[in-house]
């Protein structure tokens, strides 16, 4: 129970990875919020059926009217916010294209949610953990932009965007007490992932090949790591990008 008295909000919490890692940090104690977009209310009612504190608050991470919301219901179930685990994506449902095919609309919605996203969760949920003296930012970046994956251009850009801000963040709440680190996953088979056979089909036997530990990863992989990094064994770890994926990217 190494997050017991904790709060943690978790968006795009309500399915795949960030199911996987709210179950986890619940398991560890904490009180988890779940904020997406749909089925945020029905995960949590099955993690309290499971006997975890949680609640769920439908939003969107590209609407500070949402994520004022979140954060004003996470401080009424629970008291405040501790933990902030930035998860909200949009990846699975895109198409492999080259780039110069690549529609702007795309591009921005890549980064409205990706990048900017991250930046209005942060400025949402940071006030509440400044009050509490201190707490933990995990941003979900990938693999992608250490390794470089063709055909996602603005996937990865705004993955690399992801990395970017983690660190000039991580400067500027050091003396809050407030460690902002990124978790990068391989391509992971959630269920969104399984959906799309394109996806399936063009990337997963070569990046399996690309691994040390040849097999495919699962949002249950990534959850050892970031109940690290949002508990007190991480305290002195900031501005870090912590690569889980099966060492096909090594840095």
């Amino acid at each position: 129970m190494r997050l017991s008295g904790k709060t943690a909000v978790v968006t795009g919490g309500a399915q795949g990875i960030g199911c996987a890692l709210a179950t986890r940090l619940a398991q560890d104690g904490a009180a988890i919020v779940l904020a997406d977009i749909e089925g945020a209310t029905e995960s949590a009612q099955a993690l309290s059926a499971a006997g975890h504190r949680a609640h769920g608050v439908a939003s969107d991470v590209t609407s500070p009217d949402d994520l004022a919301r979140v954060v004003a219901e996470a401080r009424d179930a629970f008291g405040g916010i501790d933990i902030l685990v930035n998860n909200a994506a949009y990846f699975s449902s895109i198409e492999p294209t080259p780039f110069e095919e690549i529609d702007p609309a795309a591009w921005r919605r890549a980064m409205d949610v990706n990048t900017l996203g991250v930046f209005l969760a942060c400025r949402a949920c940071v006030p509440e953990m400044k009050r509490r003296g201190g707490g933990r930012i995990i941003n979900l970046a990938s693999g992608a932009p250490i390794k470089g994956l063709p055909f996602m251009l603005h996937y990865v850009t705004s993955k690399g965007a992801v990395i970017a801000l983690t660190r000039a963040l991580a400067r500027e709440l050091g003396p809050h007490n407030i460690t902002v680190n990124a978790l990068a996953p391989g391509f992971t088979l959630s269920e969104n992932i399984l959906k799309n056979t394109e996806h399936v089909a063009k990337f997963r036997d070569a990046v399996v090949k690309s691994r040390a530990i040849q097999r495919d990863e699962y949002p249950e992989d990534l959850v050892g790591a970031a109940s690290f990094l949002a508990s007190d064994d991480a305290a002195f770890m900031t501005g870090q990008t912590v690569v889980v994926d099966g060492g096909s990217a090594m840095v």
